[in-house]
């Protein structure tokens, strides 16, 4: 009988002591001991490792090409070793596009959701929106299109990929000899086009050609009534002026606004059939800012206050500022500070009242004057940066820009035919701006008529499964639409977590590091019933984990140590929790059996002032008060989603940047903060990697390899034969 274990013989990758480990499977393990003392390297790089390695040398040479192939760990054996399903503290993606209902795929369930029982809405005048009549759509065309030589065409494909040989082959079988393809009108009575499979395309089918006239409205309604036919609700007119779609399927009956039928894609801020077309589904736009381009308002106009204008053509931009003031009021000598609003305005976004310019180069060689309106400075620089053809001055006006949310769709990427269709008054995005838990008493509350209870009951069923998962790992405050770059490693760790659990994978093993960090104790134990029904899935789970409680609740521990580095490396422990707390040897052990305990110092330090925080209120920060006292180590606490980051990360860090470096971050929402002069400097440390290159270490980080090189090249021998730091330079 094969023994049900994970055994791992001479294992010395890093520091570990060629040591011996067997591991129970399908059972949840944590792997403890102090920090440095080998967890991450058994768990990372030695047992995941290697099961990744196996995974992808089984695959054939074809899909290896696109897998990193990781380096095989220094061990004897590893016997028994299954799949291996890694989850890190690591945030899950920059890209823009990726948020919390993309990384978990409840976005896809939402958007499913909507195309089957949505209700659409006209964006004209707010009346829900039915299908048209065939006759209706005929009149809506003899209006639009009165007196225009148009073409009725039926959309079979829109912007899908393939080669279609047999629709072509079925179109002329249906008795039609012409098509439009991607925009060009082809006959079939030829050769059959020849597409590229990886592309987008577009094939209509030509109907008719005719003269919208009323003597033409039976013709028209016979063409409308086959394009409809043929692309199952759907006709499209084409004239030299414009093109529309017409749709039985939705279309307002009042101000005759099509939108076609709704599709998942409709609801994609990914695909260009939901994303809006002013942001291209990113919800933000790049503009210059006000408070970047004049950072320093003491300054006046001719001081350089306006950066972007202080360099090249200064001179000419002065002058014309000169006209500008001379027509409103102002002098280019007063501070910004103290310019009034309306002249400011005028500064930045223009006017359309016609000024007299004047010019005269600096060696009066040359002048001259025109009448003109003038645009503004932050018009001007954006006018600049969309027509330069320069990418180095491109770059150089980003750092004057700043995303500021979508004019169009309010920082909510979609279009707003999309934004426009409700389930119980409710768009898609306004759902997925509810909190993890609002959401799901949202979807778990829905008032639907019997046959939509019937289309939505299986996506209800997966949408409502994974937002519980969600809110089992303690990320109940966070919504869908947040963007996963945003998210600490913690939390997309946890969202990884989730959708592991929503795949309902089996006989897989998955390695954790740390879990509950980041997260409040009250929420321990609801990650802790995760951990334990990922196991009963018939999973092994391995935890790297220093949390009490999770250490309590697992069915196996290996502790390494005894101490970090040099020190570690040995398997202190290996059993179950009763065990351990009987072991003499186990530092872990010791502070579970309560025998070693943190000393704290008697007395608290004296405080050497501090800082006030007045009217927070970033995110579900409450116009709050908050003192902050210095000189002191000071802990800012409380549950998951309190708002601890938002105080001190995007209020305090941002403002206090702000200040002493003129960093022109945007910060949270606040009233002021008293208390700045106690300070002179802030230094920030997070959880970002330090080393970004092959050839960081510790040593160079801090700086002491300079250090070390000098030392070697002030030796006897180096001065012998030549050699200068840079030999004993990484670079």
């Amino acid at each position: 009988m094969v023994e049900n274990k994970l055994k791992i013989r001479g294992a010395r990758h890093h520091n570990l002591k060629n040591i011996d480990v067997d591991i129970p499977k399908n059972k949840l393990v944590v792997i403890s001991g102090l920090s440095g003392s080998g967890k991450s390297t058994l768990a990372f790089d030695t047992i995941y490792a290697e099961g990744q390695r196996r995974y992808v040398e089984s695959l054939s040479a074809y899909a290896r090409q696109f897998l990193e192939l990781m380096d095989k760990p220094d061990v004897d054996s590893i016997e028994g070793l299954s799949p291996a399903i890694s989850i890190q503290q690591k945030t899950t993606s920059k890209n823009p596009r990726s948020t919390v209902g993309t990384t978990t795929e409840i976005y896809d369930y939402v958007r499913l959701l909507y195309a089957r029982i949505g209700i659409p809405y006209c964006t004209n005048c707010a009346r829900k929106i039915s299908s048209q009549s065939i006759e209706t759509i005929c009149d809506s065309i003899l209006k639009d299109f009165a007196g225009q030589k148009i073409l009725i065409l039926s959309p079979i494909i829109q912007r899908k990929k393939g080669t279609y040989e047999k629709l072509f082959e079925q179109i002329k079988k249906d008795g039609y000899s012409r098509i439009r393809l991607d925009g060009e009108i082809l006959s079939l009575d030829e050769q059959f086009p020849t597409l590229d499979r990886q592309k987008w395309h577009n094939i209509e089918i030509v109907v008719d050609r005719i003269q919208t006239e009323k003597s033409e409205k039976s013709r028209l309604f016979e063409a409308i009534q086959t394009a409809i036919k043929a692309s199952k609700g759907d006709v499209m007119i084409s004239s030299e002026k414009s093109e529309k779609i017409f749709s039985q399927n939705n279309a307002c009956p009042y101000c005759g606004l099509t939108i076609g039928e709704l599709e998942p894609r409709t609801f994609s801020f990914n695909s260009p059939f939901g994303m809006c077309k002013a942001c291209n589904g990113l919800g933000v736009n790049m503009e210059f800012d006000a408070d970047l381009v004049i950072p320093d308002k003491s300054k006046s106009i001719l001081d350089g206050a306006i950066v972007p204008w202080s360099g090249r053509f200064s001179a000419f931009r002065k002058q014309a500022l000169r006209s500008v003031g001379k027509k409103f009021g102002f002098d280019l000598m007063t501070p910004i500070e103290k310019i009034a609003p309306k002249h400011l305005r005028i500064i930045l976004h223009g006017t359309n009242d016609l000024i007299d310019f004047k010019y005269s180069s600096k060696s009066g060689d040359s002048s001259w004057q025109y009448t003109n309106a003038f645009e503004g400075v932050l018009v001007n620089l954006q006018r600049s940066f969309m027509e330069t053809d320069s990418e180095s001055k491109r770059e150089w006006l980003k750092q004057f820009m700043r995303d500021t949310p979508c004019t169009v769709c309010n920082g909510k990427k979609l279009k707003p035919e999309s934004l426009a269709v409700k389930i119980n008054d409710k768009g898609i995005m306004d759902v997925c701006d509810l909190s993890i838990d609002h959401c799901y008493d949202f979807f778990s509350t829905l008032k639907l008529t019997e046959n939509e209870q019937y289309i939505a009951r299986d996506v209800l069923k997966e949408i409502k499964a994974r937002l519980e998962f969600l809110m089992n790992v303690g990320l109940n405050y966070i919504t869908l639409n947040r963007l996963s770059s945003t998210l600490s490693g913690g939390e997309s760790q946890r969202i990884r977590l989730a959708t592991q659990i929503g795949s309902n994978l089996t006989g897989v093993l998955y390695v954790l590091d740390e879990p509950t960090i980041g997260l409040h104790q009250r929420d321990n134990e609801r990650l802790i019933k995760t951990l334990t029904k990922l196991r009963n899935l018939g999973n092994t789970v391995i935890v790297v984990e220093h949390d009490e409680e999770v250490i309590r609740n697992s069915d196996w521990i290996v502790d390494l140590g005894p101490g970090a580095g040099v020190h570690g490396g040995n398997v202190v422990f290996e059993g179950t929790i009763d065990q351990i707390l009987n072991d003499n040897k186990s530092v872990t052990g010791d502070y579970l059996k309560n025998n070693s305990l943190i000393k704290l110092e008697g007395k608290i330090r004296n405080r050497s002032g501090s800082l006030i925080i007045k009217g927070a209120s970033e995110n579900n920060l409450k116009n709050i008060d908050v003192e902050i006292p210095l000189g002191l180590f000071v802990s800012v606490t409380g549950v998951s989603g309190s708002g601890k980051s938002t105080l001190i990360n995007d209020i305090l860090l941002k403002s206090l940047e702000n200040h002493f470096y003129k960093s022109n971050l945007k910060s949270g929402s606040h009233r002021e903060i008293l208390g700045l002069e106690n300070i002179d400097k802030v230094i920030a440390i997070d959880q970002s990697p330090i080393g970004r290159t092959p050839r960081s270490n510790p040593a160079t980080y801090i700086g002491t390899f300079t250090f070390i090189r000098e030392l070697y090249a002030n030796t006897e021998l180096s001065k012998e034969r030549g050699y200068t730091v840079g030999q004993f330079s990484l670079m």
